[in-house]
């Protein structure tokens, strides 16, 4: 009989663990999906900010630059400091900050405070990213894992193509502050989920302390070299500012992997990139983020500045990616645990250079069911079958206690891509797609404001005013060329992967030594 209500006890006790462990999923999700979806919508709503606050094309950019820098800078410092002082408070306060970086976006009155409290958006977002992943990985292990990092990674998938959609209505139907003040109530509901449900975790060494000289140059080198990818179009890459920039970055990262390889305690261990699935999975990272984002810079103007879609119109037509994604990342993390991550890593890039091989169709008048969906489906599912497995792989390689920088390292890796990416694929249609002077591209945005600020649902202004069919043509030859640039990357990263990744289970479902 005692046995008997032992053996119930435990079976409740097991269940409720399990239900814990799945509500502390979705809190996770609260605190990825609010910055992923933050930074798309208020690509949405610049035209709008623009009009309302007289914002000049510089003030503009900064608005966007200003997140991005700190977020991709402070990544790496989030993640290894709450390994160190606990994950759930560095998550509670990143999400604590966003919020009220958020709020205080909203009530902005002019172009440098709104500017201000982006750079605090993003400082929040650095520190609440990386707590997610290595939360969810210290919560999850076995088969639950990949599943788990496979929801985590849909819902980024989710939040990436709904971003367009939600900010164009919020624009159109209420104003450009709504954007921000959305993600207030939103951010208070993950906090109270986070302090009721998620359990405190951190690295149990002792041995392991606080790396200042570290944090310093590893935040600093990340800061130059960021400001100089997302800064050199604009300034010109021949711009002493920016050459100089890119000439501390060397100097600094330099001097970061120097001291890193000496000190007892690192913030970062380049242990870490002598085991060769952390390493490519990195470097699959940058490439696929790198192919991604410049790709979806590329579709995003073509679709409402070549098309003459509105914000709205050109997010529900980007909805069957995320469609897509929302279903294929949950079932290829489950599978990358069974099968190991190695071929989907390398299969995933394959086909999704393959959509993007299909884009290579398009024209300035290019029909969306026959040309433009097929290629987003068949992107889509590469895309969906490389990001769950790849981030399983850099988190199966080290071990739970270095979850956090482990998180941080792949993180900052796709961010730097992703803006590498931009910064590259920019430069190149500036290059090649001559016909459009500054002026006719702030006449772009001029239309876009007012079309926006006046409850406008098509961007005729934008399809027949200032770009005529000549710079139509030319946009879309350098897209061309910007996808082919892309197809190469994803090609890269299906062949590292092929090389390099071992799968990070064993026939039997064993993980592998991790090694270093």
């Amino acid at each position: 009989m005692a046995r008997t209500i032992e053996a119930t006890t435990t079976s409740a006790t097991g269940s409720s663990e399990d239900r814990r462990r799945w509500w502390v999923l979705v809190a996770m999700v609260f605190g990825l999906f609010m910055p992923v979806l933050d930074n798309l919508v208020v690509n949405v709503a610049l035209p709008t900010i623009q009009h309302k606050l007289g914002a000049q094309l510089s003030g503009l950019q900064w608005i966007v630059d200003a997140y991005t820098l700190t977020f991709a800078s402070f990544m790496l410092t989030g993640g290894a400091l709450g390994d160190l002082y606990g994950r759930k408070r560095f998550f509670m306060g990143g999400l604590g900050l966003f919020t009220l970086g958020s709020l205080m976006c909203g009530l902005s009155a002019s172009t440098g405070q709104l500017v201000a409290f982006r750079a605090v958006q993003g400082l929040g977002a650095a520190m609440l990213l990386p707590g997610s992943l290595s939360i969810i990985t210290s919560t999850f292990s076995g088969k639950e894992r990949g599943a788990a990092i496979g929801i985590w990674a849909a819902m980024s998938g989710l939040a990436i193509a709904i971003g367009p959609v939600v900010g164009g209505f919020l624009v159109e139907h209420l104003s450009w502050q709504s954007i921000f003040f959305v993600n207030v109530p939103i951010g208070i509901i993950g906090l109270i989920m986070t302090a009721t449900i998620v359990r405190e975790s951190k690295d149990p060494s002792r041995s392991r302390r606080l790396d200042p000289p570290g944090l310093i140059t590893g935040t600093a080198g990340l800061f130059f070299l960021v400001y100089a990818l997302i800064e050199g179009n604009a300034k010109g890459w021949t711009n002493p500012l920016i050459l100089g920039s890119f000439a501390l970055a060397a100097v600094i990262l330099a001097a970061f992997f120097r001291i890193e390889s000496r000190r007892e305690s690192p913030m970062l261990p380049l242990r870490f990139f002598r085991i060769p699935t952390f390493a490519a999975a990195n470097v699959v990272a940058a490439a696929v983020f790198f192919a991604m984002f410049g790709s979806v810079f590329f579709l995003s103007l073509y679709l409402q500045n070549v098309r003459g879609y509105s914000p709205v119109a050109a997010g529900l037509r980007l909805f069957a990616f995320s469609v897509v994604i929302l279903f294929i990342a949950p079932l290829s993390g489950r599978l990358s645990d069974r099968f190991g991550s190695r071929w989907f890593m390398t299969f995933g890039p394959l086909l999704a250079a393959g959509g993007l091989g299909l884009l290579l169709r398009t024209d300035p008048t290019s029909a969306y069911v026959s040309v433009l969906l097929p290629a987003f489906i068949v992107l889509a599912a590469g895309m969906a079958m490389t990001m769950s497995p790849m981030t399983a792989a850099v988190m199966g390689s080290v071990d739970v206690q270095h979850a956090g920088v482990a998180s941080a390292a792949t993180n900052t890796s796709r961010e730097i891509g992703g803006v590498f990416g931009i910064a590259l694929l920019g430069a190149m249609a500036r290059l090649l797609a001559g016909g459009m002077t500054s002026t006719q591209a702030h006449g772009i945005v001029t239309a876009a404001g007012n079309a926006a600020a006046t409850g406008g649902t098509t961007a005729t202004g934008i399809a027949t005013g200032p770009v005529s069919e000549a710079i139509k043509e030319s946009f879309v030859h350098a897209m061309h060329v910007g996808i082919l640039v892309a197809i190469v990357f994803m090609a890269i990263a299906g062949i590292v992967s092929a090389i390099f990744v071992r799968s990070h289970v064993t026939a039997h479902g064993e993980t592998f030594e991790k090694g270093g």
